[in-house]
């Protein structure tokens, strides 16, 4: 057996010994120091060799190791926020000899997941939700008379979410202990601190203290009311001048901190005295760390190695395979410049995405038309109303799988007034290794059931160019348009979009006995499935259509009409593209007259983490499903393994 420190075959030789945080309880204080160092170094050799998060667990670290040495986990609760930071929580709670499989089809999910492993007590990719989570924990925990205690981790950009504060507001407003902890990498808040914070935050949570604060405020009742107020608010402002808590403590928490994330020996001291402590209500511990810390590459980066493909340790070089055409975002941004330069009331808002939606570059030219508002999705909606009640003519660039956090917003404050806010959703349908967090597989559905809604999806990087020209000339409704995440087709891109009719689709080949009816970007798919069909004999509809709402109701006839089968495709889930047509047909009585239909969705699933090219397969929405889909609804499946006519 290895001693402590000994292992020299190792570069991690602390690490090999810790399977699960019991593990690491049995270390020495003194050995965390090494044990953080060493932990470092595995991530970035696992990430190095995977792709994925890097900089913001480069930055929670020491965090991760003080957290599991000093509560008891599992049975004391932890919740990272968001949780593109707990890949060293992975790695110390029984995972890491799984890391390399990481956002791999049946790997390790890339956030935190409940059916991956006990010490993720709850899922989470979707930003704000861990002081909600955190005191449903703690108010179950207190009914069934446990004492176990429940820690949520929190970024400061996640502070920027309304959730955060509505929970925090009910949180202290009870008395159950929730300790939450505020990772600040951003310094947005936070003085630089150093041994005095420290000294202050050890002070503060300190025994002694909280016994002197609790004999201060039983006297201060004993004083006239005005008196009583008056000590309260003198001691309140005392400690919000010296440590930054004035707002944490308006809401309800008792403020420690700033304390420096990265030293151990201020975490530690702080993190067993509220442990320890006997605390009647919420704690807010306010942790200042660094994303990317100990990597000089990610530390340099403007991006801190956010998300990242496999990449050279050394150097710190990612290795990007050269784009063979502009991804869709791209595509959009410049799309969106085009219009902007035409018409002066064109503005952009995203909610903490300008990156990730392109919209960076439309601020390069605009820097006073783009708006990145935190993250606040339902802030961002109405924000848009408002800019649309006023003449502007504003793009909300919101993820599909975000804008759901903003359902009642496009709803009530867009919908209902038929204000012509202009909604452009990126990672529509499957997003490959992010997985099901951020797949866009719903807003067909649940756009789709809203009055007024004009709802479009392009097939290709030049029917989004004419889909947000099209957008910023319907002036009277509200519009989407829904685009996938990844590259476009390679098409020459014209300088500016083409303004669509409103509701009508193309048809791109024509056939006579099965009719293809998709929405979006698996037209590909589609045509190459007509001309399999072809091959055997079976003459082939392609069509496009556009549209989801207003339906080509005319189109959708037609093809029903005038072929044995129709099928629909579409990147989405049920409830969306697929029920609009199947309720245009059902009014028009087509059933009645024996019309073969069948919709395409996404299955009624949850789609894990995979190459994008393999959850299409496992959704059954490839060229080949389409074809499977064709013979079947003619009868002929026994022709399905038979190969086509040469």
């Amino acid at each position: 057996m290895n001693q402590i420190g000994h292992n020299s075959a190792s570069k991690t030789p602390l690490l090999d010994q810790v399977k699960v945080p019991a593990d690491l309880r049995k270390l020495k204080e003194s050995d965390l120091r090494q044990l953080a160092d060493e932990l470092r170094t595995d991530l970035i050799d696992q990430v190095s060799m995977t792709g994925g998060h890097l900089g913001a667990g480069l930055g929670v670290v020491e965090l991760t190791a003080a957290l599991h040495y000093v509560f008891n986990t599992p049975d004391d609760i932890l919740i990272w926020d968001v949780s593109h930071q707990c890949y060293p929580h992975k790695i110390l709670t029984g995972r890491r000899d799984q890391m390399r499989t990481i956002r791999q089809g049946g790997g390790l999910s890339g956030f935190t997941s409940r059916k991956e492993s006990v010490y993720d007590p709850f899922g989470a990719a979707h930003s704000s939700t861990s002081i909600s989570a955190g005191l449903g924990f703690a108010v179950a925990r207190d009914y069934d008379k446990r004492d176990n205690h429940v820690i949520a981790v929190i970024g400061d950009g996640a502070m920027s979410a309304g959730m955060a504060y509505e929970a925090m507001n009910n949180a202290g407003a009870m008395k159950s202990r929730l300790i939450v902890i505020l990772n600040d990498n951003d310094m947005s808040i936070a003085p630089p601190v150093g041994a005095m914070s420290a000294y202050l935050a050890r002070l503060i949570s300190s025994k002694p203290v909280q016994s002197v604060r609790h004999l201060a405020k039983e006297v201060a009742k004993k004083f006239p009311k005005p008196l009583e107020r008056a000590a309260k608010r003198a001691e309140e402002y005392a400690r919000g001048m010296l440590t930054g808590g004035t707002l944490f403590e308006e809401l309800g928490f008792f403020y420690v901190g700033p304390i420096d994330g990265h030293n151990l020996d201020h975490l530690l001291p702080v993190l067993k005295n509220v442990r320890d402590g006997e605390w009647d209500g919420p704690v807010l511990i306010h942790c200042v760390t660094k994303k990317g810390k100990g990597y000089g590459p990610a530390e340099a980066a403007a991006d801190k190695y956010h998300g990242v493909v496999k990449f050279d340790v050394i150097t710190g070089q990612q290795h990007k395979s050269p784009p063979k055409a502009p991804n869709y975002q791209d595509v959009f941004a410049r799309a969106l410049i085009a219009e902007a330069k035409a018409d002066p009331k064109v503005v952009a808002v995203t909610a903490a995405m300008p990156t990730g939606t392109s919209l960076h570059k439309f601020a390069e030219i605009f820097p006073d038309r783009m708006f990145d508002v935190g993250i606040a999705e339902q802030h961002a909606v109405t924000f848009c109303a408002g800019l649309a009640c006023e003449g502007y003519k504003p793009f909300a660039a919101i993820y599909s799988t975000f804008l759901q956090r903003a359902y009642d917003q496009v709803v009530h404050d867009v919908a209902i007034q038929n204000l012509p806010v202009r909604f452009s959703m990126d990672r529509a349908g499957m997003v490959g290794a992010d997985g099901v967090t951020h797949q866009g597989s719903y807003d067909l559905a649940y756009l789709g059931c809203i009055p007024n809604m004009v709802i479009m999806a392009p097939a290709d990087e030049v029917e989004l160019m004419h889909m947000t020209a099209t957008q910023v000339a319907v002036d009277d409704a509200p519009t989407a348009v829904r685009f996938p995440r990844g590259e476009g087709l390679g098409l020459e891109l014209p300088a500016r979009g083409s303004v669509l009719e409103i509701g009508k689709g193309r048809v791109l080949r024509e056939g006579s006995k099965i009719a293809l009816l998709s929405l979006g970007v698996r037209l590909q798919d589609a045509l190459k499935a007509a001309e399999e069909l072809a091959a055997r004999g079976l003459s082939t509809t392609v069509a496009d259509a556009r549209f989801a709402k207003p339906l080509d109701e005319d189109l959708v006839l037609r093809l029903a009409r005038e072929h044995e089968v129709l099928i629909t495709i579409e990147e989405g889930s049920t409830g969306g593209f697929a029920t609009l047509v199947m309720t245009c047909l059902a009014k028009h009585g087509v059933f009645d007259r024996g019309l073969r239909f069948r919709p395409m969705t996404l299955p009624d699933i949850f789609i894990d983490h995979d190459s994008p090219k393999k959850q299409i397969e496992q959704a059954g929405l490839d060229a080949k499903s389409i074809v499977a889909t064709a013979l079947t609804a003619l009868g002929l499946e026994e022709r399905l393994d038979q190969p086509a006519r040469a």
